[in-house]
């Protein structure tokens, strides 16, 4: 592979990371804390109702955890391409 492919390799496997990790985001905030939120009103959470939970801080908790899992993504592919900090 030349210079130029592994640049777009690398690119389109950081994409779809990102359009991975994104829609995971969404379902969670917007279909757990807004489209879900009756269903899920059903089940309590330490006193909480789970759909307010989601919606309050469910999907705040589910950013910060996806923003490390893509450090460690992003990790992995760099060292896969040898772009990793020596």
């Amino acid at each position: 592979m030349n210079d130029k492919q592994l640049k777009s390799a690398y690119w389109k496997t950081n994409l779809r990371y990102l359009a991975l990790l994104l829609v995971i985001w969404f379902i969670v905030s917007y279909g757990f804390g807004i489209l879900l939120v009756d269903p899920l009103n059903e089940i309590r959470l330490g006193g909480f109702k789970l759909g307010f939970w989601f919606a309050q801080q469910g999907s705040i908790y589910t950013f910060m955890v996806l923003i490390f899992v893509y450090v460690i993504l992003m990790n992995r592919l760099d060292k896969k391409y040898n772009l990793d900090e020596k």
